[in-house]
């Protein structure tokens, strides 16, 4: 059995690698290896171009899962509007959870914030047909735009009859 890792430590971390890992091989230990070659300052043995372009995906990954988030609100709200005789508690609680997702995700990345206007409207584009499938509808049954503001979108009351 291995020796324990320190707290400040992530395993893997604290010795410099003595033979380097390639991007395209194992994403996982490269990274690891990265951060090791950074916390010993050796510069020399990064491979910048593609930590560049990891960080560009984490990015990427960051507006991409507040996207997602917003979608489901947006798919139930558009349930909830468009068919009223079908609203449940699952619908109203999956957009409570979903809300906190986002506000998490927001408090977690604030640059992100710089970006709702266009994380709302790619957001509304992929739930207008995801709503138009789930509901048997024609996509043309949704509005183009999406027609709630971002605040309705983070705090409009969705309370299910029993709840009342």
């Amino acid at each position: 059995m291995g020796e324990p890792v320190p707290k400040d430590r992530r395993p893997g971390e604290g010795t410099t690698p003595s033979v380097r890992t390639r991007y395209e091989d194992d994403l996982y230990t490269w990274v690891q290896e990265q951060v090791v070659h950074l916390r010993a300052c050796g510069v020399e043995a990064l491979d910048l171009d593609d930590i560049a372009e990891e960080l560009s995906e984490v990015g990427l990954d960051e507006y991409c899962r507040l996207r997602s988030a917003i979608e489901i609100i947006l798919l139930h709200m558009l349930e909830w509007d468009h068919q009223p005789e079908r609203r449940s508690r699952s619908w109203a609680l999956s957009i409570a959870e979903h809300r906190e997702r986002a506000l998490i995700h927001l408090r977690k990345s604030p640059g992100l914030k710089a970006s709702l206007q266009e994380v709302q409207q790619d957001a509304f584009r992929l739930t207008r047909l995801g709503a138009a499938r789930q509901m048997k509808r024609s996509p043309r049954s949704s509005p183009a735009d999406c027609p709630y503001a971002w605040d309705d979108l983070l705090t409009r009351p969705f309370l299910f009859e029993a709840d009342r």
